[in-house]
């Protein structure tokens, strides 16, 4: 069975789970508590010697680390996988971006805002740098948005997962969803896909896909 290494609320973790629920592949979720250095522990190495995670153990027993490429593997001659060499082109590309102008921005502000708020005012100022940076991706991506449903014009993908993974927390890095109303369109019709389970279900039940 498919086994995905996981901490509770991480973003990253959370869309190669949310993935295997829409696709009704049966996994095994193992939790890995990194505010306790679980991930980096003798046994934890021996899993995934990077010790990070999300990281995937597949029915074959090959690991695969980084939370869209988990995605673009689970979603291989599935619906959450574009049609089209373009529109997987297009994936890849908003998949990048994801990576690039918002997951290292929304990530950090959230963990010292919500995730550890006894070092928010001594991370102020990081904070609003990171707040900063991550309006600058947010404000293109609302206006990618602005007339779309979701991220690809062929419909829900990996690449709404990808994207969605740490964007649906905005406000939990300080910054406010009312400023993004396309991003607000587009996270309430991603929650609305079948299969959807939130974030705040993860853990829960856990032994394999419902």
């Amino acid at each position: 069975m498919t086994k995905l290494y996981a901490c509770l609320g991480s973003g990253n973790c959370f869309k190669p789970w949310l993935a295997m629920h829409q696709l009704g592949m049966p996994f095994k979720l193992e939790l890995v508590d990194v505010l306790k250095g679980e991930q980096k522990t003798p046994a934890y190495l021996s899993v995934n010697p990077l010790g990070v995670v999300p990281h995937l153990i597949t029915e074959t027993g090959h690991g695969i680390g980084e939370s869209n490429a988990m995605l673009w593997y689970l979603a291989e001659d599935s619906h959450l996988m574009p049609a089209t060499r373009e529109g997987r082109a297009e994936a890849l590309q908003w998949m990048y971006f994801e990576q690039s102008k918002l997951e290292p921005f929304i990530s950090p502000a959230r963990f010292f805002t919500t995730i550890l708020p006894d070092q928010r005012e001594a991370r102020a100022e990081d904070i609003r740098k990171w707040q900063t940076a991550a309006d600058a991706g947010l404000s293109r991506l609302d206006a990618h948005l602005a007339h779309r449903t979701f991220m690809l014009q062929s419909g829900y993908s990996i690449a709404d997962i990808a994207t969605f993974g740490y964007v649906h927390v905005l406000e939990e890095a300080g910054l406010s969803m009312a400023d993004y109303p396309a991003i607000a369109h587009w996270v309430a019709a991603v929650a609305d896909t079948d299969g959807f389970r939130p974030l705040s279900e993860m853990g829960q039940s856990h032994s394999k896909a419902a």
